[in-house]
């Protein structure tokens, strides 16, 4: 089984990499529409700003095929930025399309008023909102590494988990073979590689229940 990490040059690639590599996950780094075709399994890293993103990925021609493969069933993982990219929008910098793959659209994170701090940088608890097989082994309330500015609105049905912010946030989503973390899980110590190994898992035997 092969892994495809998106290079679309919005990504931390390298370290998304190296944690696969430390799983013993073969994976290979590429903008070829060819290899995402023929991989088991697709993981969209990103790091940035949403609109450039989609610029990014649409120049390089990889946004279809990027809808076509998970609409055909292949697994589709974002990691960070690449989780908000599977919502229908976004308003940074001025409403973006998104992927469409799971519905909800992605704005500022809304503090309620609170003083909390913009971005949300370190490490924060999960929070299970449904059973996902991404979290096999993961204790509920395990402390995992966040950097963003911008969260996802969507239906509670698609939420695997929030963390508490201050108010509720969205950390993952999963709706059939598509799926995404808020969070690093590449920088989220053991914990985190257990979530990858998880991932490879679900590849490899189809266990995708949340719908």
């Amino acid at each position: 089984m092969t892994l495809a990490i998106v290079d679309y040059g919005a990504g931390n690639l390298r370290s998304v990499a190296k944690a696969f590599d430390f799983i013993d996950q073969k994976c290979i780094i590429t903008s070829s529409v060819d290899e995402l075709k023929s991989c088991s399994g697709i993981v969209l890293p990103g790091v940035g700003a949403f609109r450039e993103a989609a610029f990014k990925l649409k120049e390089a021609k990889l946004w279809e095929t990027l809808k076509i493969e998970a609409e055909k069933g292949k697994a589709l993982f974002g990691i960070c930025l690449g989780m908000q990219l599977l919502f229908d929008e976004s308003s940074e910098f001025g409403r973006t399309d998104g992927l469409g793959l799971i519905k909800g659209k992605v704005d500022n994170i809304n503090t309620g008023g609170q003083p909390i701090k913009i971005p949300h940088i370190g490490w924060n608890n999960l929070c299970f909102n449904k059973k996902s097989a991404l979290y096999d082994g993961i204790e509920n309330g395990t402390y995992v590494y966040f950097v963003h500015s911008f969260s996802a609105k969507t239906d509670d049905e698609n939420v695997t988990a929030y963390t508490d912010y201050g108010i509720n946030t969205v950390a993952s989503v999963e709706r059939n073979n598509v799926l995404g973390t808020q969070f690093h899980p590449e920088k989220s110590g053991v914990k985190g590689l257990r979530i990858l190994k998880n991932f490879c898992d679900m590849v490899k035997h189809d266990n995708f229940t949340c719908n």
